[in-house]
């Protein structure tokens, strides 16, 4: 991935985010005809049904879809959790259509950050500690790992919350928590599957802020899946699945700005929440 940035540990949502070089618009996702079919037994499945979708450098895009439309497979092909039957996925100018499981992993690691509904935080293990785990995998050393955890941390937010467990954490502070561990190994591509499904609504648009900050201010490309209309608004594009193949594709004509929603909602501290 071109773009490089650094992050200056902050105390707030707002804080800025400095050395930011801004990317050149590229594809990161080159999907070309996609099809995923399944077999249960003697029946075939028809997941997707020849996608085809470009998502460059830069964009934020929101996937939405009902039950079956296809968005959840759409989301394990782009995230390499699974490759498609037929057709090409090109992820950062590389082909991983037809890769082994062991090479999607390595793939994985090294060009996408994931954020799930369920945080899937390590529960005994401190906020630090989860946000370092990729960089572990990757062999960085210690002094780097903790440097880069550190900046995430501040990011998002919660600077001085490194040795606080989940436990000891808002939903809200560990989806923040999870967001920072995205970040650490600098991929081409953050992939975010219901984020705030588990959040209230202040805390949802405190999650959106944040994508959108990182969106804006580091250029990072960032996929959001979605059931939520108003969570798909904070996107700059929105596609909609149904029956295996694309539906709709639009530009968002207003997109929803978090950062200016926040100053109108009351403050809620954190701490109070977690007693």
């Amino acid at each position: 991935m071109s773009t490089t940035f650094s992050i200056e540990p902050q105390t707030g949502l707002t804080g800025a985010l400095l050395n930011v070089q801004a990317p050149e618009s590229r594809p990161v996702i080159e999907l070309d005809h996609i099809h995923k079919t399944y077999n249960m037994g003697d029946v075939e499945v028809h997941a997707l049904r020849g996608v085809s979708l470009t998502i460059n450098e830069g964009e934020f895009v929101a996937i939405m879809g009902a039950s079956g439309s296809g968005k959840s497979t759409t989301m394990n092909i782009l995230g390499c959790l699974d490759r498609p039957t037929k057709g090409t996925y090109i992820l950062d100018g590389e082909d991983v259509s037809s890769l082994s499981k062991d090479e999607r992993a390595d793939i994985r690691l090294r060009k996408i950050g994931f954020v799930f509904q369920g945080f899937n935080l390590l529960s005994r293990t401190s906020a630090l500690e989860n946000i370092e785990l990729p960089m572990l995998y990757m062999g960085i050393d210690a002094n780097e790992r903790h440097r880069r955890a550190m900046e995430a941390l501040g990011a998002v937010g919660l600077a001085g919350r490194e040795q606080n467990h989940p436990n000891q954490l808002s939903g809200g502070q560990q989806q923040r928590v999870a967001v920072a561990r995205s970040l650490v190994n600098k991929p081409a591509l953050i992939l975010a599957d219901e984020p705030t499904g588990n959040l209230d609504s202040r805390t949802s648009i405190e999650v959106m802020e944040i994508f959108q900050r990182l969106n804006r201010e580091l250029g990072i490309t960032l996929v959001l899946v979605t059931h939520e209309t108003d969570i798909a608004e904070y996107a700059q594009r929105v596609i909609v699945f149904k029956d295996g193949k694309i539906k709709s594709d639009n530009q968002v004509e207003r997109q929803r700005s978090a950062a200016e929603e926040l100053k109108h909602l009351p403050v809620v501290d954190e701490d109070d929440e977690d007693e």
